[in-house]
């Protein structure tokens, strides 16, 4: 299951991103996931939860948004629609081959970090 490497990278990147914040907790992170990315969002998400489960960041969330992949005809100069997992290999409409577009996305979009309180009482 590679997915836990890859929730460890996305905490590592998040915990990076409000280093300078001093200590609190990861609320909320999210991500988008494309359908070409080989990255399975529940088992993701489940990854997360093993992850975060005893550090200071239990009880944090991680949003996925999925992204599918478009198959486009440049010709027709149109997205053609495909049923779930299955791929055309030329337009229906005038054979020119299509172009695949998007879906390969894996990316850290937002996060929402809470500082801690009693550090923040002790700096005012």
């Amino acid at each position: 299951m590679h997915e836990l490497s890859i929730a460890h990278e996305i905490l590592r990147t998040c915990r990076q991103a409000v280093a300078g914040h001093g200590p609190g907790r990861l609320e909320t992170v999210r991500v988008a996931v494309g359908e070409l990315s080989a990255v399975e969002p529940d088992l993701l998400c489940f990854a997360w939860e093993a992850l975060t489960a005893e550090g200071p960041d239990a009880g944090s969330r991680l949003d996925v948004e999925w992204r599918p992949a478009r198959q486009h005809c440049p010709a027709c100069d149109a997205d053609k629609p495909r049923s779930a997992g299955s791929w055309l290999r030329v337009c229906p409409d005038c054979g020119a081959v299509l172009e695949v577009d998007g879906g390969d996305e894996l990316d850290v979009l937002q996060l929402t970090f809470v500082p801690d309180e009693k550090d923040e009482a002790t700096h005012a």
